[in-house]
């Protein structure tokens, strides 16, 4: 059972929700009823593994997080960071099983939604069910965005696009506005999410200080020119689906 303090983090999930939709009291009820197991994840765990039978998908309540691919080398590439609200494989749902691992940036909390309760939605829920497949879409979009950066943007645009991603969807579970907001990865973390050296993301994040745009110090992005961040990225919230829209 959740306790207070858990059940207060699944209104991150229920804000990123409802900035796209109308979600009901009873369709809340549902989704916190639909909630099992919460498990405490350390910083550095991979907690699901590629080809690994899964029965359930997982909800961040707090922290950080990210799916990734690696090679035989070592070689890690991050696809995606997701923050406190987000599933993290609600395709899994569908799929059974992920073709990526899934892994702990920080020490993080998540909670366990049973594939027999997600069953359970689509069979007597259709409305929410049309929400959940609104959200894999969307984990789609972000990809998609993710794959322009690494394709086509240069260094600083990357960096500085994932620095305003991310203060969106912090901001709507009240962790991030227009200053800026903690993150508490490496920049180890960095290269894997931009496909960039340590060495050239610490060079890119100086050159991003020497323009009065941001800087990246203690664990916490602070913004000093958030319009001026905006047009080095060409950043365009549009494939984040912020609109609120009847599904």
């Amino acid at each position: 059972m959740l306790v207070r303090n858990e059940r207060a983090m699944i209104d991150r999930h229920l804000a990123k929700l409802r900035a796209r939709d109308t979600i009901s009291a009873e369709e809340e009820a549902v989704i916190r009823q639909s909630f099992g197991e919460v498990r405490v994840v350390p910083a550095g765990t991979t907690c699901i593994r590629a080809g690994e039978r899964l029965t359930f998908s997982t909800l961040l309540l707090d922290g950080f997080m990210c799916r990734y691919k690696d090679l035989p080398g070592g070689e890690r590439q991050i696809t995606e960071v997701h923050t406190a609200g987000d599933f993290l494989d609600l395709h899994s749902f569908s799929l059974k099983q992920l073709d990526h691992n899934i892994m702990a940036l920080t020490a993080s909390r998540v909670v366990l939604m049973p594939h027999t309760a997600l069953t359970a939605i689509t069979e007597h829920h259709p409305h929410l069910a049309r929400v959940y497949w609104f959200l894999t879409a969307l984990d789609a979009a972000i990809h998609r965005e993710w794959v322009l950066s690494l394709g086509r943007r240069t260094a600083i645009e990357r960096i500085a696009h994932l620095v305003c991603e991310l203060r969106v969807r912090l901001g709507l579970v009240d962790q991030a506005d227009d200053s800026g907001f903690d993150l508490p990865l490496t920049q180890t973390d960095l290269s894997d999410c931009t496909g960039l050296t340590p060495v050239h993301v610490n060079r890119t994040l100086r050159d991003l200080r020497e323009r009065g745009l941001m800087e990246f110090r203690s664990k916490r992005v602070t913004i000093h020119d958030m319009a001026g961040l905006i047009a080095l990225a060409e950043f365009d919230d549009n494939y984040l689906y912020l609109r609120r829209e009847a599904r």
